[in-house]
């Protein structure tokens, strides 16, 4: 109950924090470039723009995050839908569910290398304008197909913990349902960012851009030039980010209300341990990833509409590069929440085989525990160590 406060807390003190920032920087934290009314086909941004593009952190520190994210990002989760497709046997909701959120992951992850490329040639974008599209898409596809599976398995385990001998644990066609229709609402809510240009041809520096200016062609009336994504943030911020989280805090009180009133002390201290376990993971998956990048997201058009200058955009940015280390976050919510996957990681990264875990599991099923000499120790008199 403290940690759920706490959360509550947090998120409330965070959002005061960057509104209140947002306030007294006086000109707001909005990027902008306006239409070179000499040559249409270029953007002319401020000076401080221009240093923020050719500074440290978006050439040094951005790509460095991008590198630690494919490089953790891509064997986890490649190995995380390969357990869930080719080692676990006993499908149940929140094993579907997982499979569905690493490969969310995974299809953001194989995208990063643009990324990283682009940061380091000095954030010039040189893949044309679809690759720059199909890169957006699948950075928010994934940012709120994270949270909507993260936020299913959360009320999954809550109902596990609640409700342990319902039907509804093993009923595959509901989570499968969800699936589908989380896949389904995601497509559609990515349509927006495929129908505006994302590239823009800056004058100084000269580089093209990805995502990062937005072109203004009347200064004096900036709002239709940002008014298709000032609309679509708000409303993805509003549905798919705060929804989900009152819905991941309500579970999660629920959650250590049900394992407090749980019988067996044993093990209901074991499942608690557990359950705190993974709501901190979970937390801290928001608190860095999902909650700053969406707060600023919000601000970030509610000020580009009014035509501000920038002048807090490095952090703009960097939230968003952040919310992508959620791919490297979410296999800990895998390791933690199903005792099967930990299984068989070990037994993967063993180069064990179904068949022989599962020789090794009759073996040892069919032996005795020695507590003195800490082995396993058959009808025979043969005795086997525990250790692997």
């Amino acid at each position: 109950m403290d940690l759920t406060r706490s959360f509550i807390s947090l998120l409330v003190i965070f959002c005061c924090f960057f509104v209140s920032g947002s306030h007294a920087a006086g000109k707001g934290r909005g990027f902008i470039g306006l239409v070179d009314p000499k040559n249409s086909g270029q953007v002319i941004v401020d000076p401080m723009t221009s240093a923020t593009l050719k500074s440290n952190l978006t050439t040094v520190f951005l790509p460095i995050i991008y590198i630690i994210v494919f490089a953790v990002g891509l064997p986890a989760n490649g190995m995380a839908i390969w357990v869930f497709l080719f080692r676990t046997k006993k499908k149940h909701p929140s094993s579907i569910y997982m499979a569905n959120l690493a490969l969310a992951d995974l299809l953001f992850v194989i995208w990063t290398p643009l990324k990283i490329s682009y940061h380091i040639n000095g954030n010039d974008w040189v893949y044309g304008e679809p690759l720059c599209k199909i890169l957006v898409g699948f950075f928010y596809g994934n940012m709120y197909c994270s949270i909507l599976f993260i936020t299913c398995l959360s009320v999954q385990r809550y109902w596990v913990v609640a409700h342990p001998l319902s039907q509804q644990n093993r009923n595959n066609k509901v989570a499968i349902s969800v699936c589908v229709a989380i896949w389904a609402f995601i497509w559609l809510t990515t349509t927006p960012l495929y129908l505006y240009n994302h590239t823009a041809k800056l004058k100084d520096p000269n580089i093209t851009t990805c995502h990062d200016v937005t072109a203004i062609l009347d200064p004096l009336n900036p709002f239709p030039s940002v008014q298709l994504p000032y609309y679509y943030f708000i409303f993805m911020a509003m549905v798919v980010f705060l929804v989900p989280c009152v819905i991941i805090v309500v579970a999660y009180i629920l959650l250590l209300r049900a394992l407090g009133n749980s019988m067996e002390e044993s093990t209901a201290a074991k499942n608690r341990r557990r359950a705190v376990v993974l709501i901190v993971t979970v937390l801290v998956t928001f608190l860095v990833c999902f909650v700053p990048s969406n707060i600023m997201l919000v601000l970030h058009y509610s000020l580009l509409k009014d035509g501000e200058i920038n002048n807090g955009y490095g952090f703009y940015v960097s939230t968003l590069c952040l919310a992508s280390l959620n791919s490297c976050l979410d296999p800990f919510i895998y390791y933690f929440v199903s005792e099967d996957f930990r299984n068989h990681v070990k037994n993967t990264l063993l180069c064990r085989s179904s068949r022989t875990v599962e020789r090794m599991r009759v073996s040892f099923s069919s032996m005795k525990y020695s507590r003195k000499s800490k082995t396993y120790v058959s009808d025979a008199g043969n005795t086997q160590s525990s250790s692997c």
